[in-house]
């Protein structure tokens, strides 16, 4: 019972660290969209929360398979983090300082960049492929369905935050959206250089 009790724990909390930049892009894109509707926001919280579960199922793949080809393409996962958010928050700074006049409409996040920001947000949980690959493929597939979860509660919270916020600041809200996104690739690529 105990180790059920750990075993649950440690997943939560798991899923509440690798779920921060899935959170903070879910502010930015709340304060991006502020008339975002509640299916969409289901929808948004569930793709953050899909990646986050695939990755370290992921991960976990290639442990068990082909590790050292994994091993040579971790270096990598910082830089590719910076350059989709830097992006991503890139065309939303550029957009929010040059378009006084533009319809709201246009900021609404997309199916294209809603995938760009998932795959940035999670990469770096392919990682925990390796902190979970002592556990059997029912366990492995648990911890993430737990850590999917919790990314989903969340990113919610992230988003109906966003939302009222991006109501009060109105035009300014895609210029902070944009710093955030490339706030948080900056930042998960110097976690990653430094350590």
């Amino acid at each position: 019972m105990e180790g059920r009790f750990l075993f649950v724990l440690n997943s939560i909390l798991l899923g509440v660290g690798l779920a921060m930049d899935a959170f903070s892009v879910s502010l930015a894109n709340g304060l991006n969209e502020p008339s975002m509707g509640k299916h969409k926001m289901c929808a948004i919280a569930g793709v953050f929360a899909g990646f986050q579960a695939l990755m370290p199922m992921t991960g976990w793949i290639l442990v068990h398979t082909i590790v050292q080809y994994f091993r040579a393409f971790e270096k990598f996962i910082p830089w590719i983090a910076l350059i989709l958010l830097g992006y991503i928050g890139g065309n939303m700074l550029w957009e929010g300082v040059h378009c006084k006049n533009c319809d709201p409409e246009a900021h609404k996040v997309g199916l294209g960049a809603l995938l760009v920001q998932g795959v940035a947000t999670s990469i770096d949980a392919l990682s925990v492929g390796f902190t979970i690959a002592e556990y059997q493929w029912p366990m492995a597939l648990a911890c993430s369905l737990i850590i999917a979860a919790v990314t989903f509660i969340i990113c919610m919270g992230g988003l109906v935050i966003g939302r009222k916020a991006g109501m009060k600041l109105a035009g300014k809200a895609s210029i902070l959206g944009g710093v955030i996104l490339i706030a948080i690739g900056l930042e998960i690529f110097l976690q990653g250089i430094l350590g």
